[in-house]
């Protein structure tokens, strides 16, 4: 059996810049989540949340370690895969003549890298049909943006983040049903549940973990936004 281990990471930030986060959950070789880890970064960009996502992972597995990173960053991956040799042999310029942007979680990277045998693994967000470690660290930095607070594994944690709910594929077809805010076209109320995240409504306004929430169109959001939404499209 291989001892190769699974894991994804991901970053975050409400605004870009705005308030930002980073997590990652590390799997065993069958693919199931073991632990997790986030972390908040105050005011950021989504790039340094990607970087910091990925340098922290590689930080908790260790040198020596064999690991596949799943992401979905196409900057972070090609910034330590492709463009990374191009840049030391610039003196960190990049080809326009620029300072290379994030240099410093760049390098560190490199010096992680060295240590370590990694595969990295580009996998699409926010699908329904996607990866659901992908999910998993997304869910975890999104939340760390959020409240800007750090939590996993190792913090006491004894439950793996929910992934946010995504819309479903579009049907190719003309002729799609017309479906209500409660999700069924029913014209019943959604069911509330009581939100283990904190998250943010599609009014714009956000929830708090142990807040009730119903589903709102293709997302969760305040009770109150989905039973009146559910009460004009009755």
């Amino acid at each position: 059996m291989s001892d190769r281990i699974i894991a994804a990471c991901d970053g975050a930030a409400k605004g870009n810049p705005g308030p930002a986060g980073w997590g990652w959950v590390i799997a065993d070789s069958e693919g199931q989540p073991q632990r997790w880890e986030a972390g908040p970064l105050g005011r950021a960009t989504n790039n340094i949340g990607e970087l910091t996502a990925l340098l922290r992972l590689l930080e908790a597995v260790g040198p020596g370690a064999s690991v596949e990173v799943r992401m979905d960053s196409q900057y972070a991956m090609k910034a330590v895969t492709q463009w990374l040799p191009g840049w030391k042999r610039n003196g960190w310029k990049t080809s326009s003549g620029q300072p290379v942007a994030n240099r410093e979680l760049v390098e560190e990277i490199d010096r992680l890298l060295t240590e370590r045998d990694v595969t990295f693994r580009y996998v699409p967000a926010h699908r329904e049909d996607g990866d659901h470690l992908n999910a998993i660290a997304d869910r975890a930095a999104s939340d760390a943006a959020v409240t800007q607070e750090a939590a996993g594994t190792a913090l006491g944690a004894t439950e793996m983040p929910t992934p946010a709910p995504v819309a479903p594929a579009r049907q190719k077809s003309g002729t799609a049903k017309k479906r209500t805010a409660s999700g069924g076209g029913s014209g019943r109320p959604s069911r509330a549940i009581k939100a283990k995240f904190p998250g943010s409504c599609p009014c714009g306004k956000p929830y708090a973990a142990g807040e009730m929430i119903a589903k709102n169109g293709s997302r969760w959001g305040h009770e109150a936004c989905a039973s009146a939404v559910d009460g004009a499209s009755a």
